[in-house]
């Protein structure tokens, strides 16, 4: 992907992003919430493979 084509798209995510929060915030704070209690939940996944793999 061309980089100037790359720019652009980083800009309208980031404007997209930011038109959410303004006109939903409750709505993109649960989006948020919901992809980091996903992060905890695979970290958490892994720790339980490796511990059990251990013992």
């Amino acid at each position: 992907m061309p980089a100037r084509a790359k720019s652009i798209l980083m800009w309208i995510v980031v404007i997209f992003i930011l038109y959410a929060v303004v006109t939903n915030p409750d709505q993109a704070a649960a989006v948020v919430e919901g992809i980091g209690d996903f992060i905890y939940g695979a970290f958490m996944g892994f720790a339980r493979f490796f511990d059990n793999l251990a013992s």
